[in-house]
């Protein structure tokens, strides 16, 4: 009784948001004005947000950014319904169709035992949806590169390219530092083939990535940790030299380690 109850709070809910969304497109000047072209950099904005909450850890605030995007969603459906194009009626059930026909594991004969034959019936069945000639064609453009460089290596894993261990994968790894270091003479950057020594640096960055994934660390996450982790003792640098009447700027290394060090005891 209490999980029906709850189901119909929940469809209550998304009718209200509903009334409202109409109500704020017919009334208020700014929502009028907007298109889906004019809501794009916004979205991007709250999608944005909402891993800030995520990675803070902050329950309230992700449940705060969810609904600014559950308002984005709605708001882009409304607006194609005033076109003719879509509702949100229908986002939902195509949506309700893809999940039914990627989980032949659970809705059809397919047997899945594990999470990684999960994910490679996904990409395979997706592929022939979309009528990629490539598997690599789902990928977005517009990723920023160490996102894109983690998809490009799911979705080449999702039908077989793969290494078969991690300790192959490091061995890339290895392979590739020497390839940079190659290209890179510490003794005289003067003389590096810049362009190069970028095609080299991304290698080995591409293959770092590989093996974070078989040991399964997240690399984005794991890289913003450390940018936050910088910022947060990097600040602490920063309030202290005031506190003393210092100016950053005008500190020696060595006076700027001390406060550094302290930071990292914090």
């Amino acid at each position: 009784m209490s999980e029906l109850y709850s189901r119909k709070l929940q469809l209550a809910s998304f009718d209200r948001l509903l009334t409202v969304m109409d109500e704020l497109r017919e009334k208020c000047p700014w929502d009028k004005k907007q298109t889906i072209e004019s809501l794009r950099h916004l979205t991007i904005e709250e999608t944005f947000e909402l891993s800030d909450a995520i990675l803070d850890g902050d329950t309230e605030e992700i449940k705060k950014e969810l609904g600014d995007i559950l308002l984005h969603i709605i708001f882009y459906a409304k607006i194609a319904s005033e076109k003719k194009d879509f509702d949100i009626s229908t986002v939902i059930d195509a949506l309700i169709e893809k999940l039914i026909r990627r989980h032949p594991h659970i809705y059809g004969d397919t047997v899945a035992e594990n999470e990684e034959e999960v994910k490679q019936n996904w990409e395979k069945i997706k592929l022939g949806e979309k009528g990629n000639k490539s598997v690599l064609g789902g990928v977005p453009r517009s990723l920023p590169a160490l996102i894109k460089s983690m998809r490009i290596q799911e979705k080449a894993r999702g039908v077989g390219f793969d290494w078969e261990a991690k300790e192959q994968v490091w061995e890339k790894v290895e392979e590739e530092m020497q390839e940079f270091k190659a290209e890179f003479n510490v003794s005289e950057p003067e003389k590096m083939d810049k362009a190069k020594a970028t095609g080299e640096f991304g290698d080995l960055l591409f293959s770092l990535i590989n093996y974070a994934r078989f040991i399964d660390i997240n690399p984005e996450e794991a890289l913003e940790k450390t940018n936050l982790k910088f910022i947060k003792r990097f600040q602490y640098l920063e309030q202290e030299a005031k506190k003393n009447g210092k100016d950053i700027s005008n500190m020696t290394l060595a006076e700027m380690d001390v406060y550094w060090n302290e930071a990292k005891n914090l």
